[in-house]
């Protein structure tokens, strides 16, 4: 019999997990390197390793897609060990062209198991990584129900974000560094729409055009700016000058949305 749940929750009201497809052969060497440098000796002790991102859904253009990891450390790294990270990552991001850039979301294992981080990393790791080397958290954690709560511990930090995103936009002046910036905010924003969601709304939107789907069925009449940003996620080319401005109204609009009205006298 057909299910009447809306995407994304299963018919007991979960956040549906999607499979995992096999990865992408283009990528397999730069993982597997990365996982022997985050292992070695030399790298603060590492718990486990986890993907996400076009890459871990196996729909990474190669030369275009970012590649994004998490990584879970034993222990809160110091000053020194983060910039031990940090050299890793440029120099690895410098020999791997097939990726635009790589990212590191750097936790430790005693606050990824923190009750107050349960709707961030809990959440995070468990609908959206898929664990690379270690023990795999998501094993401890039970699927989530959606809840405006998730949406705000994931995206809640939009509004500093998109504004950060238009200013390097406006400073950068290599094109295929304005076109990256521009497709991260763009999803950003899509992303964080989810923050508009109905308390008890059952749908959980995991693709961008999900997320753009639910957003319309509530906001028709922003049907032209959010076509712009779905457009620009996965753009070749630069947008124009203005779009840094573009952005900064959407975020704008999207914080007043969230803000409730002042009280009448």
């Amino acid at each position: 019999m057909p299910s009447n749940n809306p995407f994304g929750v299963d018919a007991d009201g979960l956040i549906t997990l999607p499979a995992e497809p096999p990865l992408q052969p283009e990528y397999r060497a730069l993982l597997d390197e990365l996982r022997a440098a985050l292992t070695a000796p030399a790298s603060p002790p590492l718990h486990s390793l986890y993907l996400y991102g076009s890459v871990a859904r196996g729909t990474a253009t190669l030369g275009a897609s970012d590649l994004d990891l998490c990584l879970v450390l034993q222990d809160p790294a110091d000053t020194a060990q983060l910039l031990h990270l940090e050299n890793l990552r440029q120099t690895l991001q410098a020999r791997h062209p097939l990726v635009s850039k790589i990212d590191f979301d750097i936790g430790h294992l005693e606050q990824v198991l923190a009750a107050q981080n349960l709707d961030s990393w809990g959440y995070w790791l468990k609908h959206h990584c898929r664990c690379l080397w270690g023990e795999d958290l998501r094993l401890r954690f039970a699927p989530f129900r959606p809840s405006r709560r998730i949406a705000l511990a994931v995206n809640g930090d939009f509004f500093a974000v998109l504004n950060d995103y238009a200013a390097d936009i406006e400073r950068e002046r290599q094109p295929a560094q304005i076109l990256r910036l521009q497709r991260q905010a763009s999803r950003k924003l899509i992303r964080a729409s989810n923050l508009l969601r109905a308390e008890h709304e059952p749908s959980w939107p995991h693709s961008l055009d999900e997320h753009v789907r639910l957003l319309l069925q509530r906001n028709p009449e922003m049907t032209g700016p959010i076509d712009e940003l779905r457009q620009t996620a996965e753009a070749t080319t630069p947008a124009d000058a203005g779009f840094s401005d573009r952005l900064r109204q959407m975020a704008q609009w999207m914080n007043q949305e969230l803000t409730p009205p002042s009280p009448r006298n």
